[in-house]
């Protein structure tokens, strides 16, 4: 797979769309795990590819909410963003959409998405407001929670956990310990802004 948009054209890309800090953060985070897979993973020569589906994952949802993923090849196409990577990102609304997550970069994309969310709001949590001190055996008390980040679907992430054919602790503990690899560059990012 290779990316025919450069990461800065990327992110140009992205803020047209979206203006809400809490999206924007929302993709850096998922650019960040999605990288960090690619290298834990094997695919290390496509950590920019993957890397930029995190990024552009949700270019649609901020405008366009009901319409996401349907609406995102249009604006992906204007943005000279490839039908590789237009697939890619369009799988992670597979169920919406019936685009469905086929390569490992896409089911990561699929679980992960709404997993980020899910650790993302239990850090705010913590009196760190920060996944460096978060512990498995914690976050999965939130998960099992129904009502803690309610809108982030468990259904959705044990799918994805299907799909890879991953242990849903291990899918818990691989995206914390990529959003702990992350956390400091997403955040020095959103501070540059």
């Amino acid at each position: 797979m290779k990316s025919q948009i450069t990461r800065e054209a990327a992110w140009e890309l992205l803020r047209k769309y979206n203006k809400d800090s809490f999206h924007l953060q929302h993709a850096l985070t998922v650019e960040g795990v999605m990288r960090w897979y690619a290298v834990q993973l094997g695919f290390a020569d496509e950590v920019d590819f993957w890397g930029m589906v995190g990024l552009l994952h949700d270019i649609d949802f901020e405008l366009y909410p009901e319409e996401h993923c349907i609406k995102a090849p249009e604006l992906l196409r204007e943005g000279g963003v490839g039908e590789d990577m237009i697939h890619a990102i369009c799988s992670h609304g597979y169920g919406h959409v019936d685009v469905k997550p086929e390569h490992l970069m896409e089911k990561v994309l699929f679980t992960t998405d709404e997993l980020t969310g899910l650790i993302w709001a239990a850090a705010l949590m913590r009196p760190s407001k920060s996944v460096q001190d978060m512990e498995l055996k914690s976050l999965k008390k939130k998960y099992k929670s129904k009502g803690f980040a309610a809108g982030c679907s468990r259904e959705v992430i044990e799918q994805g956990a299907d799909m890879l054919g991953w242990p849903l602790d291990e899918v818990l503990q691989k995206t914390l310990d990529a959003m702990r690899d992350c956390e400091a560059r997403v955040a020095d990012e959103m501070e540059a802004l």
